[in-house]
């Protein structure tokens, strides 16, 4: 399945799984990525057109999520490169 706005990211896991704060998290990503807001009122048409699965299908199907990307940990990069900074000053 191919993402619509493959360049426009919302996060999923770690995040209120609340289905409203999902619509509006993917509108908020939506509108700052520049999406017209035809386009928007067609998403959330389609989002709420049906359950929670239906809603997560939707999201995934419109804007890249964490299911998207590459790594599969739940660590930032950051935190990672800190950790080992702190690892090497005390071993």
């Amino acid at each position: 399945m191919s993402t619509k706005y493959p360049n426009i990211s919302v996060r999923l896991v770690g995040e209120d799984g609340n289905a409203f704060s999902i619509i509006g998290r993917t509108t908020r990503a939506l509108r700052m990525g520049g999406v017209p807001n035809e386009e928007i009122d067609a998403f959330r048409a389609e989002a709420t057109s049906g359950d929670y699965d239906n809603l997560l299908r939707t999201v995934m199907a419109w804007v890249a999520t964490d299911d998207d990307e590459d790594d599969n940990n739940d660590y930032d990069d950051d935190f990672l490169a800190e950790l080992d900074a702190e690892m090497e000053e005390n071993p």
